[in-house]
């Protein structure tokens, strides 16, 4: 199965992004849009995981999880990937704040998942939420100019208390996403 560690989000900045997405999505029939349910944000993407390993992930996730304190997660800004708000955008994302708490949870993801033998991520974590990813250009400049106005906005924040290991489904209308195990910090 395919498999990834993550922070699920409180209900009401799921709302924001809710909003912030039907505001920059009208017109935008190209960009396939995050449902609310499906916001998160990835520590660590395992990729397609035997049993047997996700019985150690869900050790993992509670060992990592008693490693650390809750802290305050911030989102704000928004951007695109690759960076440049240009037609070439592949991904619409809202950024979330680095804080030393985040990358030190996201750091001990990345080394404890690689003593089980899932690789490490090559790329530097830039902490995101994914809002839409981009299939076709139609109507791509509007939703572009429209969430360029967002790139110095706060959205929000919550207090991290748990994190949660899911499982991925992909299926015609998008990923589908399954708790599998959450545990709480601290």
């Amino acid at each position: 199965m395919r498999a990834f560690a993550a922070i699920d989000l409180v209900p009401e900045l799921k709302i924001a992004m809710e909003t912030l997405i039907r505001d920059a999505g009208k017109g935008a029939k190209g960009v396939k849009w995050t449902r609310p349910e499906g916001m998160h944000l990835t520590l660590k993407f395992l990729g397609s995981i035997t049993d047997a390993e996700v019985g150690s992930a869900k050790t993992l996730l509670k060992d990592i999880a008693g490693r650390h304190r809750p802290f305050a997660l911030k989102l704000e800004g928004t951007g695109t990937f690759p960076p440049g708000w240009r037609k070439s955008a592949r991904v619409l994302w809202t950024g979330v704040r680095e804080t030393p708490e985040l990358i030190a949870l996201q750091n001990d993801f990345e080394n404890g998942f690689e003593t089980i033998g899932i690789p490490r991520e090559e790329r530097a974590f830039h902490p995101h939420l994914t809002l839409g990813r981009v299939k076709s250009p139609v109507g791509l400049d509007a939703a572009l100019h429209e969430l360029e106005k967002y790139q110095a906005t706060g959205f929000g924040r919550m207090t991290v208390l748990r994190i949660a290991l899911f499982e991925s489904r992909l299926g015609p209308g998008g990923a589908e996403h399954r708790k599998l195990e959450e545990a709480d910090l601290g």
